[in-house]
């Protein structure tokens, strides 16, 4: 029996990483090629596959070796990343990126999805809540309405179905909107960049069978993580918080100058993604005790 459930586990955690590893290179293949049709550098539409090949050997490995005693940290490690984006040079007042080398990393959306899962799965603890609620302040403070709003969603979600009274729940969703409704009244003095954040009209300019193919591959790519976490595996409520953080991440450019995750280019996002998808594979071999679940 205990060698079927380690089998079962295995299997759960390979068709994750499997079928997402698909529909996100689905995504940054329909992206790549509108940007290449479009004129746009070969290297910038490059650094996106190669952040693909990169973000899905780091999700193997964090799913070979992460361990539920991790999950309260993330959320930690998320807001130390989020503060570093204060140490480097404002573009327009705007603190969202830190340099690595001739890298431009959107902090924010490297560490979002990552700390989306661990505070489903760790969300009977206080600290991480703290932490959670950190990292969405300095969210508010860069300013980014984007990942302040994906950030405030994953709180709600999770408070509505892990928090025990209704008074603590009402407090978590009040305060994430709170900030969040701060976050967008902030200015935001940043311009569009066409291959980042109007990826998808470039495509539907192409072609709307190539703009469709740039929804439908972002549909997969939010779908995924939420399809593959069964309530029986214990990370249900993960998945669907990982789910609900690309989700956002892909709505809120209809409002505003924000990147279109995985087909728009940007290493960030597609690094981010396969990290939450690699702790959330993680859970498949070994669920913490108890998970909240949706």
């Amino acid at each position: 029996m205990a060698d079927m459930m380690k089998y079962g586990a295995a299997n759960g955690r390979a068709r994750l990483l499997v079928i997402f590893g698909a529909a996100s290179l689905a995504a940054v293949g329909v992206g790549a090629w509108v940007c290449a049709a479009s004129g746009v550098p070969t290297g910038s539409w490059v650094r996106n596959l190669a952040a693909w090949m990169v973000g899905g050997l780091a999700a193997a490995g964090l799913a070979a070796t992460a361990r539920p005693a991790v999950l309260p940290i993330v959320p930690w490690l998320a807001g130390a990343g989020l503060a570093t984006t204060f140490f480097n040079p404002a573009q327009e007042g705007v603190h969202r990126w830190i340099d690595v080398g001739p890298l431009h990393v959107n902090v924010a959306m490297v560490v979002s999805p990552a700390a989306a899962v661990a505070l489903a799965m760790a969300a009977d603890r206080l600290t991480v809540w703290i932490a959670a609620f950190v990292a969405l302040a300095l969210l508010v403070a860069q300013p980014d309405a984007s990942q302040a709003t994906a950030m405030a969603g994953v709180i709600g979600l999770v408070a509505s179905f892990s928090l025990k009274t209704r008074v603590m729940k009402a407090l978590a969703i009040a305060g994430a909107g709170l900030l969040t409704t701060v976050a967008w009244m902030r200015p935001d003095p940043l311009q569009p960049v066409a291959e980042v954040e109007e990826i998808v009209g470039m495509a539907f300019r192409l072609s709307p069978v190539i703009g469709g193919l740039a929804l439908i591959a972002l549909i997969g790519v939010v779908a995924v993580p939420a399809a593959l976490s069964p309530s029986k595996s214990g990370s249900a409520l993960a998945g669907a918080a990982l789910s609900l953080c690309l989700a956002l991440w892909a709505v809120t450019p209809m409002f505003g100058a924000f990147p279109v995750p995985l087909v728009g280019i940007g290493m960030s996002p597609i690094l981010g993604a396969w990290l939450g998808v690699g702790l959330l594979a993680a859970l498949h071999r070994r669920p913490p005790p108890s998970p909240a679940r949706p």
